[in-house]
């Protein structure tokens, strides 16, 4: 039974449709579906997604209401994702789409009808409404008959491809203008695409890094082409021998290898500088460690290897001494040069391996070469009067004058 039966004789028709419906599927609960035919099921799949259509529909007319009535007001709600938050305890995301659709249905009334009668749902309505509100300027009028036009495609189409429909709609309407349009919605998506596009890492300390990003459409095809390519079997067979890959779609774990390949084999004379040095990590290892010893090497960026990893880095790069210069690197150029040369940089990073503030433990990488005695003050430019500090210290250290802390 309803909760609410005074919803069945004089309530509003969407309340006693709403109690009629509660009744109707506390009915069901214990029904079991194991009782269906094929041809049942197959015809009941469909029946039930226009049936949840329209009820997602009647949902986003009366959120539409709520806000009407400042429901969200009532309770001190910021907006009226974050009162529908509250009171049917969805997330916060969910709550916003939710509210979103009621708008967009609210502005869309042959969308909405369509959605009511379950010909559409709601990731077409919302691609239906994105599409038509992309008209404007001299394609206003068009509103009517582009939405009348998708609507209709809805029925043959799924949200993706009324999407790509959506941006040539005037391929149908007004096909002289057609180019130009689609031009600009793509200049308008590719802007959001990189004001959003965000990478981001963390490392567990158990020897794993863990991250997250969001790239533009186009830069994400070409590194998945690009690892596509790694992790191919005939790739991989060459590489590894015959026999080693036993399935000819790449895995999530063959991706990732591919993904570590990738960052190995990106050409070092390509990357910016970084603190002076092209921005290439930096291994120190004992030569008994290179040679077989189980030492630990370590990277400039704070981490550490195992030798045998270390090793195999070392057979397919340049391998960069402890003992710098020895090839015609000048180390010390006293005054006749201001900045510290790469080579200069790459020993102190070898010697240092960290910012020389005593509170300080931020890699070489990331640190800026500090001169102990300053330049304007007679200075020289060379490894023994220079210290790595993070950009925070070394903008401390020339505000307050003060080298006293320093490891020197």
């Amino acid at each position: 039974m309803s909760k609410h039966p005074g919803d069945h004789r004089d309530g509003h028709p969407v309340a006693r449709f709403v109690a009629l419906l509660e009744t109707e599927l506390a009915a069901l609960v214990e029904s079991p579906t194991w009782s269906l035919d094929v041809a049942a099921t197959a015809d009941l799949v469909p029946r039930l997604a226009g049936l949840v259509a329209g009820v997602q529909e009647l949902e986003a007319r009366v959120v539409g209401h709520a806000g009407v009535l400042d429901l969200p007001g009532s309770i001190g709600a910021r907006s009226l994702a974050a009162w529908l938050a509250r009171v049917t305890r969805v997330t916060g995301a969910e709550a916003s789409r939710k509210a979103r659709l009621a708008g967009d249905l609210a502005a869309h009334q042959a969308t909405r009808v369509a959605m009511a009668e379950g010909h559409v749902h709601g990731e077409q309505a919302k691609v239906i409404a994105a599409a038509v509100d992309d008209l404007d300027g001299d394609h206003l009028a068009w509103r009517g008959k582009a939405e009348a036009h998708l609507v209709g495609e809805a029925v043959h189409h799924d949200a993706h491809d009324l999407k790509t429909l959506g941006r040539r709609i005037l391929e149908t309407l007004d096909p002289d203008q057609a180019d130009e349009h689609e031009a600009r919605l793509l200049e308008a998506e590719e802007a959001r695409a990189r004001k959003r596009t965000a990478l981001t890492m963390w490392d567990d300390g158990e020897g794993l890094a863990h991250g997250r990003f969001t790239l533009p459409s186009a830069q994400a095809s070409m590194l998945r082409k690009a690892l596509t390519a790694i992790a191919a079997p005939k790739h991989v067979r060459a590489t590894d021998g015959a026999g080693s890959y036993e399935h000819e779609r790449p895995t999530p774990e063959r991706l990732g290898q591919a993904f570590c390949e990738y960052v190995e084999r990106y050409p070092t004379d390509q990357l910016p500088t970084m603190g002076g040095v092209n921005a290439t990590v930096v291994v120190t290892m004992t030569l008994d460690a290179l040679h077989g010893g189980l030492a630990a090497a370590h990277l400039d960026t704070g981490a550490a290897l195992a030798p045998d990893q270390a090793r195999r880095l070392a057979c397919e790069a340049g391998i960069i001494p402890a003992v710098l210069g020895g090839q015609g690197q000048v180390l010390d150029l006293g005054r006749r040069r201001r900045f510290h040369s790469p080579a200069q940089r790459l020993a102190i990073t070898l010697e240092q391996r960290h910012c020389q503030h005593p509170a300080c433990t931020t890699p070489a990488a990331y640190c800026h070469t500090h001169h102990a005695v300053p330049w304007s003050e007679g200075g020289r430019t060379d490894t023994r009067d220079a210290v790595l500090l993070c950009p925070f210290h070394h903008h401390q250290t020339h505000a307050t004058g003060d080298t006293h802390p320093l490891r020197t």
